[in-house]
């Protein structure tokens, strides 16, 4: 009960990128003040559910959370604030677009009370940009990292590998000229192709072909090894940081922690009576925005976990982080012949009583956590 964490989703996005299956929505125009105050309601809504606990981190992810006004990000910190007691040194993170952000924004989100701020540069060239659907060129990225520096004590930017055509060299050329930007922490993703992106028909009908497994194994290997010898180890799958600067917010997410999740599409864990509650809500921003008008929550499902579900989704979640997780809250949903079985093989280990993937275990952990889970 002691980790506890807010996430707002901000739906909206100037454009929608042709790789992103996220909950996000081209609007030609928002009512700042109407969001503002239905955000405001849903999360008075379940700060009546959590009363007592200390936040400990917030986060505002999309979207495109910079097509927020400052305004709104400050009104929600300051009802935070008067619902929870706020950690001393609680983390407030915003995920930023290259083109959405200029220095007078970035000062209104610093004044309010943002403190991390992670940007989707998404690649360094603007060939691959235009690939990727990115609405910003390689300069705006390069002003929009320099800017984040200077403003907030807090700065990570996401990039994608395994585009069409690229190989392990030029991706090492790539990330090396990235680390050269980077502050304290990398978010670093291989380009997957999800049902429902633009991308999906596109590489179906041969208009792309991605690297092939042995150079995406390469160029997972390399971005690991590039990232350590930097001073950024990788400390979950895709995320490097040096020690310290990890992101509490998504810690808490990988370690099994509570959060409240408002805003359209936004999910929640909640511990209430020694039960942990699985909220999601409404998805369509019209349909979220008219419920909590109504009834001051769009709460879809709340659904009880039972303890093998829990286990479950600890495992599924925790043995992402490359320090793993404790094994007696996942052994109800880990089959014990599969785990001997694992370890024997060199893609589990346990230490300490934690579980966790090998290097090699996490080139396959797909594969790894559909044999280890009942």
């Amino acid at each position: 009960m002691s980790a506890f964490g807010l996430y707002v989703h901000w739906p909206f996005c100037v454009s929608k990128c042709p790789y992103c299956d996220f909950n996000s929505h081209v609007a030609a125009a928002i009512d700042q003040a109407r969001w503002r105050a239905a955000l405001l309601a849903e999360l008075d809504h379940f700060a009546r559910h959590t009363a007592g606990r200390e936040l400990g981190s917030v986060f505002f992810g999309g979207g495109t959370p910079s097509l927020m006004e400052p305004a709104t990000v400050a009104a929600l910190l300051d009802r935070a604030a008067t619902h929870w007691t706020i950690a001393p040194d609680c983390e407030i993170t915003l995920e930023a677009n290259p083109g959405t952000v200029d220095q007078a924004k970035f000062e209104g989100f610093r004044a309010a009370g943002v403190g991390r701020v992670s940007l989707g540069m998404q690649a360094m060239a603007d060939d691959a940009l235009r690939f990727l659907g990115r609405r910003h060129d390689s300069s705006e990225a390069r002003r929009a990292v320099a800017l984040a520096r200077r403003l907030f004590p807090r700065m990570s930017f996401d990039l994608i590998y395994a585009r069409p055509g690229q190989t392990p060299a030029a991706w090492a050329a790539e990330l090396g000229a990235a680390i050269e930007l980077a502050a304290d922490h990398l978010s670093l993703y291989q380009l997957t192709i999800e049902p429902g992106t633009a991308f999906h028909p596109a590489q179906a009908r041969g208009d792309f072909v991605l690297p092939d497994e042995d150079d995406s194994v390469a160029m997972f290997e390399t971005t690991r090894d590039i990232c350590e010898a930097a001073g950024l180890p990788s400390y979950e799958v895709s995320n490097h940081a040096r020690p310290g600067a990890e992101c509490r917010h998504n810690l808490l997410y990988w370690e099994g922690g509570d959060y409240a999740g408002i805003g359209p599409g936004a999910h929640g864990r909640l511990t209430l009576d020694g039960t942990t509650w699985a909220t999601r809500q409404r998805r369509a921003p019209a349909s979220w925005l008219d419920a909590v008008e109504r009834q001051g929550h769009a709460t879809r499902e709340s659904t009880a976990l039972d303890p093998v579900e829990r286990a479950r989704e600890r495992a599924l979640m925790g043995l992402r982080l490359t320090r793993g997780i404790p094994l007696p809250p996942i052994a109800p949903a880990v089959d014990p012949v599969a785990l001997a079985e694992m370890e024997d093989e060199g893609f589990l280990i346990q230490t300490d009583g934690r579980l966790a993937a090998t290097p090699a275990g996490r080139l396959v952990l797909n594969s790894l956590l559909g044999r280890l889970l009942v």
